[in-house]
């Protein structure tokens, strides 16, 4: 039986709908979509087309351009909304593959993730006195080369003939009516399962090493005890990722001695202390900024109360910290609280947001801002991360170096 079958299945449909709404991470609107799509059998048309030579049996997805931090740019796919979900159930059947991976593979699995990747290397034996090298694969999921991956794709699928050939359907060399590559088709469903195997034979090799690593997609880190020991394992990194025509990303790539902090999925370490990364306080600290001078704006041209629009500014962030109502974001308060072993991040973001809020009335930054006080904040909604962090009693030490809490539900979103 091929794993497609089970496209074509209402019980496995059900089943979906049940763990979707298990995972703690579904608003109102996708669970009524999902809901009419399973009750209406939505997915046959889909696995029709899956299950007949069409050489593109999904159509040509849709390609865009998404903001990153810093103005960039990515390219994503995406392919309308029957074909999505089938896709997405697929990604969710695929788990059954999750053994093939490396256990130093904490990408989109089920059982592990980004926290427990931090609290193995920061539970590793004399990690502090280790060098350490840090780097990041440049523009990974658009540059996975095809023709090799599906060799890989094959070894894993020896007894799913129908399964490998609708992804060598799947996968085209290029964009439609270009020459660019588009890799495991970057913001589609199955692609984290396609990019986890592309690397497998990295973390293979580390595994057999012995060594402290771990790889989230395309983000890894490595140490070693001596500077030549990890000199040659970076040697051995460049040359892996060359060969699988790979880059890597040259202002993400660190080498650091025994002592130096270490920055991994948004958090930074050095001797036994977790706290929020620089990379990860520079982009709040900017949304924080954008955000107060749009909301100034808003104000003005709609002659609005300057406390409406604090108001406001204090529920959007409020959402993202505590009570993000979005599917496909987790909330500050679950990603970082169960890891640090500091407050000093989140006091600086206390302040920055305080700063902020209290800029909307004036446009200025000033000491006239401070009429508003800490109470008239308060009183406005405002809650400080500081505060909350205490509050919840996940402090670092429990949620990194003791037992740990539970690890969160497979996800592909970092704050």
């Amino acid at each position: 039986m091929t794993l497609l079958d089970k496209l074509n299945e209402p019980q496995t449909w059900q089943d979906f709908l049940a763990h979707k709404r298990a995972g703690g991470h579904w608003s109102r609107r996708e669970d009524a979509a999902l809901e009419e799509f399973v009750n209406q059998a939505g997915w046959r048309a889909v696995t029709a087309a899956i299950f007949s030579a069409d050489p593109q049996p999904l159509g040509l997805p849709s390609r865009k351009l998404v903001n990153k931090l810093g103005g960039r740019k990515r390219v994503v796919y995406t392919f309308p909304a029957a074909q999505t979900w089938v896709l997405k159930l697929l990604a969710y059947l695929l788990y059954c593959y999750d053994d093939v991976h490396s256990p130093l593979c904490y990408s989109f699995r089920q059982g592990t993730g980004a926290h427990a990747a931090i609290r193995q290397l920061v539970r590793t034996p004399d990690i502090d006195s280790m060098w350490c090298y840090k780097l990041d694969v440049s523009d990974y999921f658009n540059s996975i080369n095809v023709a090799r991956l599906l060799p890989m794709l094959a070894r894993i699928l020896v007894d799913d003939q129908p399964l490998l050939a609708f992804f060598q359907r799947l996968l085209p060399a290029c964009a439609p009516g270009a020459e660019e590559a588009v890799g495991v088709l970057p913001g589609t469903p199955t692609a984290p399962f396609l990019a986890n195997v592309y690397l497998g034979g990295l973390d293979r090799h580390f595994e057999a090493t012995g060594l402290p690593y771990a790889r989230y997609s395309d983000d890894i880190i490595l140490f070693a005890p001596t500077r030549s020991a990890i000199q040659e394992q970076r040697g051995f990194i460049h040359d892996f990722l060359e060969q699988m025509g790979l880059e890597v990303n040259a202002a993400k790539e660190h080498l650091l001695a025994p002592g130096e902090a270490w920055e991994f999925l948004g958090v930074s370490y050095r001797m036994g202390t977790v706290d929020l990364s620089q990379a990860t306080r520079q982009k709040l600290k900017g949304k924080i900024r954008r955000k107060a001078r749009a909301l100034r704006r808003w104000m003005l041209r709609k002659q609005a109360q300057p406390e409406h629009a604090m108001k406001v500014m204090i529920r959007v962030f409020n959402q993202r910290f505590f009570d993000n109502p979005r599917p496909d974001e987790l909330t500050w308060a679950r990603w970082f609280f169960p890891l640090l072993t500091s407050d000093a991040g989140l006091r600086e973001m206390d302040a920055h947001l305080q700063r902020y809020i209290r800029y909307i009335p004036t446009g200025r930054h000033n000491a006239a801002n401070y009429r508003v006080s800490y109470a008239t904040l308060k009183r406005l909604g405002y809650r400080s991360l500081v505060h909350e962090w205490h509050n919840r009693g996940q402090t670092g030490g429990e949620g990194v170096k003791g037992g740990g809490s539970p690890g969160l539900p497979v996800t592909s979103a970092r704050p």
